[in-house]
């Protein structure tokens, strides 16, 4: 069993840290809101750190989950980032949605310090990670990879190596894509079948067992209905990967127009209100509730 230390105690952090645990590791957490922290460790076992650097030090293995860039920065490289404390040889898993080009520069810092380096970013929602049942794209070297692999297991339904550093994160932006505009299409389908009078359980169960199905129509279709909003991955989180992903395209000259257009549609449920609800209530935009 590894030490681990876990930085970042969100909703998908939390329980993935949680699992960790179950599976018999010893991890130390860091959370910026030190409560939080200390709440985790009253509740699941393990131990806290008041820093990064200070989780990090005695670690075999060092995860992140956070929120951007800059926070992935600070808990890696800032004044008590982790880096500064890891020891070589330590294995280090980022699970945050960012840019490639900071997981490209945290394995170049990691390659100068001996600390092997992963980027590993999670689909699946709260609800993945709450039932161990994540999707998990890893972008680092063979070595990187084979070291990382039993470690996520914990909370990882679905792992792929998919390249080198950097490919992780791109292939994220890749789902990010495919799940904005399968929104967008269920979202248009029952505002359609609403409009035109039609009973909408009876569609959903005509339509979801041919080519039109899709994990967003199962799961999302009855609770757009409803109008309900509340299952986990937030508009503002959308809104975060996809400007990475129109970022990323304008350096790689991929054309992404509906997505772009999208990105607009999230942004008017923002002004709506809606920041923190799901992504599937870019309906509300058709709807006008």
């Amino acid at each position: 069993m590894a030490r681990i230390a876990y930085l970042g105690l969100g909703v998908m952090g939390a329980p993935m840290a949680r699992h960790l645990i179950a599976a018999g590791h010893h991890v130390t957490v860091y959370n910026r809101t030190a409560e939080k922290a200390r709440a985790w460790v009253a509740e699941h076992g393990g131990s806290h750190a008041p820093t990064p650097a200070a989780a990090a030090g005695n670690a075999d293995v060092v995860i992140s989950c956070v929120g951007a860039d800059k926070d992935l920065e600070e808990v890696t490289l800032g004044a008590d980032g982790a880096f500064r404390n890891m020891r070589p040889g330590t294995l280090f898993i980022d699970h945050t949605t960012v840019s490639a080009r900071i997981a490209r520069h945290l394995a170049e810092e990691g390659r100068a310090r001996d600390i092997l380096c992963l980027d590993a970013p999670v689909s699946g929602g709260q609800a993945g990670a709450e039932n161990g049942q994540l999707a998990i794209m890893c972008g680092g070297t063979e070595i990187a990879f084979a070291s990382a692999e039993p470690i996520m297991r914990a909370y990882g339904a679905r792992i792929v190596h998919i390249g080198p550093d950097g490919h992780g994160q791109l292939t994220k932006m890749a789902n990010q894509i495919a799940i904005a505009n399968a929104v967008q299409g269920v979202a248009e389908s029952l505002h359609f079948a609403t409009e035109a009078g039609l009973d909408t359980d009876k569609v959903l169960d005509a339509i979801s067992g041919g080519s039109a199905q899709s994990w967003q129509m199962v799961n999302r279709w009855k609770t757009m209905s409803e109008g309900s909003f509340d299952f986990g991955f937030a508009v503002e989180w959308m809104r975060k990967d996809l400007g990475l992903t129109l970022d990323e395209a304008r350096r790689n000259g991929a054309k992404l127009p509906v997505t772009a257009l999208l990105d607009q549609f999230y942004a008017d449920i923002v002004a709506m209100g809606g920041s923190r609800q799901d992504t599937s209530s870019l309906i509300r935009r058709l709807t006008g509730k």
